[in-house]
């Protein structure tokens, strides 16, 4: 069977959040998702290979997750399919070095309230860690989340995005309602052709 590999680089100081102590989460992602890390300390390079190429690109972006910033256990949800990793780079809107500092208050906001309001409003997780911000989420949610924090940067008021955001988020409810009443009614309907059969069946 072939093995895939990717080589993945995070900041030197996230080494050890990705081993866990003594090891412990180093080996916890690898069986569970049956994948080999080589992990160097010293420069923050991961080399994590495998057979099968969709674990092996999820667990890539787990661990692009936590060199960003995001707890280990957090970032696992992204081994589940309907999860996303999206990654920001704060220099891309930023002209100067106070530009950046400034643009990075502007998405966590007045004691966190900025940050809080979007995550609660997508049900997305955000990492803000050194020139970047990071986006864990429901795949139709993520890129929500990424377009508010996108206006943030290029500076929209904090009023309107936070309208935006709501907006957006009643959309999706009555979306997923609606998916709701439609598997109801499919429901529904195949039951009262199996007594139908029934029926045609007694007669």
């Amino acid at each position: 069977m072939t093995d895939y590999s990717y080589e993945i680089k995070i900041p030197k100081e996230r080494v050890a959040v990705l081993i866990g102590t003594k090891g412990a989460f180093k080996k916890h992602l690898e069986d569970t998702t049956g994948t080999k890390l080589d992990i160097d300390s010293k420069e923050g390079n991961v080399v994590v290979s495998g057979s099968d190429a969709v674990t092996l690109f999820a667990t890539r972006e787990l661990i692009k997750a936590v060199g960003r910033g995001f707890n280990p256990e957090l970032a696992m949800q992204l081994l589940k399919q309907d999860s996303l990793f999206e990654l920001l780079d704060i220099n891309e809107y930023a002209r100067t070095k106070n530009d950046s500092i400034r643009l990075k208050g502007r998405v966590i906001g007045n004691e966190g309230k900025s940050r809080k309001v979007i995550e609660n409003l997508t049900e997305c997780s955000i990492s803000v860690y050194g020139k970047t911000i990071g986006i864990i989420g429901k795949i139709e949610m993520v890129p929500i989340a990424k377009k508010a924090i996108e206006s943030l940067l290029t500076g929209s008021p904090h009023a309107s995005v936070y309208s935006w955001l709501e907006r957006k988020r009643r959309e999706v409810t009555r979306a997923e309602l609606s998916e709701k009443d439609d598997l109801r009614n499919i429901v529904k309907e195949e039951y009262l052709d199996d007594l139908k059969e029934l029926e045609n069946e007694d007669n």
